[in-house]
């Protein structure tokens, strides 16, 4: 498979995530100095009424080696917060029900060695 180049810039893996109207990538990509850095994007699908098509909505936030552990402790401290807030909620139900809904993970390499895909 070939190397796929977005900006310039090489994608080693790719992960994405369907949930709903909203599509999650967490991508990995090289530099040309081969360091490596993640961009996660949020890809949201909106009705254009112009020419009643859909366009799509895109946020991306570019995250370097040297925040990956800041970044992780946040993220965690931040869910496991609102899990305190909101002590009677089965957070683990959410999984089920998404599996149940269609909800897609779907990760590949350099080579596309690697697909998860729940449907």
């Amino acid at each position: 498979m070939e190397d796929h180049k977005t900006n310039g810039r090489d994608e080693i893996f790719s992960e994405k995530v369907k949930a709903g109207k909203r599509t999650y990538f967490f991508d990995v990509k090289s530099t040309r100095s081969s360091d490596y850095y993640v961009t996660i994007t949020e890809s949201k699908k909106r009705f254009n009424k112009d020419d009643e098509g859909f366009t799509y909505e895109k946020h991306k936030i570019f995250l370097y080696k040297e925040d990956f552990k800041k970044f992780l402790e946040a993220l965690t401290n931040t869910v496991n917060h609102v899990k305190e807030l909101m002590p009677d909620v089965d957070f683990d139900s959410f999984d089920q029900r998404e599996e149940s809904n269609g909800v897609t993970v779907e990760a590949s390499n350099k080579s596309g060695e690697t697909e998860l895909r729940w449907d």
